[in-house]
């Protein structure tokens, strides 16, 4: 059964080559789409290489003064016309998400669903980009502000959201009357461009979303950086390609929203229900099975119930079924290749030989595909190399904490900020535990803090800037004041 060709037959034809200006151009080399479940080639595509993007930059520059001058009600129409198109095709895509990503069905089901909120959004705030008018403090003048788009935008994604990075991206891009050109990571190219597909047959005019697959990711990104008609990069990756990134955007003084790594604390204090908290784990631990940025990565437990929660959530990790993606029984798919499998395994491996106990888990299984098992690490050192990184991967290190100050100490010893997670039966406990947490978000007895509606970013090395809400809109836009008199 070619599952691909069933997918096309539901979406459409998926273009197989970067798309700019609303055509299908060659690509100079080609890109094998891998299924990490099989490990098979599931299809090649043409890949761009830095002239591509020159051409696309080009293709984006020649659109934006139309798209600008569009009437936000317009664009609002264009934006809710590509959330009804997905809607409609959300089992497909769905689908297209599994095979070259990997993971559940039931997880892609949610990305699609996540995804396609982000054009509903825009098409409400893309008639609610408001500027101010004051009078000046000393009498003089009066003091107008406008919101204006920023212009040409550089949308770089990653693999693990392949729908819901791109259009957490181009959703307040499109709103503030940007054009764009969005470079998808290389494992999961299809997935983009067939929401590049979509976005046209909503009425979004050529030129204004163009998709450059390519593997030559850091020439590109250099000389479009460089590009003087490039006035915005929008990342979302690994901090060390987004502390490069910056340092190119300082050069060329380009506008910088970065979402980088993350490393986020689970906190379970002494009166948590532990019950909540471990259903909370699951689904804080294995959302995407694990690859995501918000995965909560240490999980800090007071050491009087450290032991029960270990033991429940090795149970709870037991049951899932691990599998394909596109089986309606898999819990939990593959890794995305072999490089972030094998990574996996290796912090598994330091943690057991700096004295953790294996819960459960703890192996790659004997099978075709980029697998690794469900895993529940207890008794973890409070300096063990895994604690200190993402892991990407199904895997939950329990570290004991005698104290609430020690908790925070422990969730805070991190350079990364972008989300903790804290489970408590006190909600005003909880309420001061979160503000002393180093953070852009907090989880308050609750796994999932992505929403549309919200501001999404992180402190310190977990990025730059505000996806989501109406920050997410104005990161496109630039302030204008005007000083007159009437």
């Amino acid at each position: 059964m070619d599952v691909l060709a069933d997918i096309e037959r539901a979406i459409g034809p998926i273009p197989k080559a970067p798309i700019i200006g609303g055509e299908v151009v060659a690509g100079a080399e080609v890109i094998s789409v891998v299924d990490p479940a099989t490990e098979k080639t599931i299809t090649e595509i043409g890949a761009g290489d830095v002239a591509t993007g020159v051409r696309a930059v080009d293709a984006a520059a020649d659109a934006l003064r139309a798209w600008t001058e569009t009437s936000p009600r317009r664009r609002s129409d264009v934006l809710r016309r590509t959330y009804d198109l997905m809607h409609e095709r959300a089992e497909a895509l769905a689908q297209l998400i599994v095979l070259e990503n990997g993971k559940s069905l039931t997880d892609a089901r949610a990305e699609v669903s996540y995804a396609a909120e982000f054009f509903r959004w825009y098409s409400e705030e893309a008639v609610r980009l408001s500027g101010t008018v004051a009078t000046a403090p000393s009498g003089t003048n009066n003091i107008l502000v406008l919101r204006q788009p920023i212009g040409v935008s550089l949308l770089i994604t990653p693999w693990n959201f392949p729908a819901a990075m791109a259009t957490r991206k181009i959703g307040p891009a499109l709103a503030a009357g940007c054009s764009v050109v969005l470079k998808p990571a290389s494992e999961t190219p299809l997935t983009a461009l067939a929401i590049a597909g979509i976005l046209t047959e909503a009425g979004v005019p050529d030129g204004v979303v163009n998709v450059v697959p390519s593997r030559q990711s850091g020439p590109l990104a250099s000389h479009l950086l460089d590009d003087d008609r490039v006035r915005k990069v929008s990342f979302t990756g690994s901090t060390e390609v987004g502390r490069t990134l910056l340092g190119h955007a300082s050069r060329s003084i380009v506008s910088a929203s970065m979402e980088l790594g993350g490393n986020a604390p689970f906190v379970v204090l002494a009166d948590a229900d532990l019950d909540l908290a471990v259903s909370g784990a699951m689904v804080a631990k294995l959302r995407n099975g694990g690859s995501a940025c918000t995965a909560a990565n240490r999980f800090l437990v007071h050491e009087s119930v450290a032991g029960e929660f270990a033991s429940r959530f090795a149970a709870a990790m037991a049951g899932l079924t691990v599998g394909p993606g596109l089986d309606p029984g898999t819990d939990i798919g593959p890794l995305v290749n072999v490089k972030t499998r094998d990574k996996v395994a290796g912090l598994v491996q330091t943690a057991l030989d700096d004295g953790a106990t294996p819960v459960v888990g703890a192996e790659v299984p004997d099978r075709p595909g980029y697998y690794y098992a469900p895993t529940v690490l207890g008794d973890v050192a409070q300096d063990s190399a895994i604690l200190g990184q993402e892991i990407f991967g199904p895997v939950a290190p329990v570290v004991p904490f005698a104290d609430l100050d020690e908790a925070i100490a422990l969730a805070n010893a991190t350079e990364f900020g972008l989300v903790s997670y804290v489970y408590t039966g006190d909600l005003a406990r909880g309420l001061a535990v979160s503000e002393r947490l180093d953070s852009g978000m907090v989880g308050l007895n609750r796994p999932v803090v992505s929403d549309p509606a919200a501001p999404f970013g992180g402190t310190k090395q977990s990025g730059l800037g505000r996806e989501g809400g109406h920050e997410g809109m104005l990161e496109f836009t630039e302030s204008k004041y005007i000083a007159l008199d009437w």
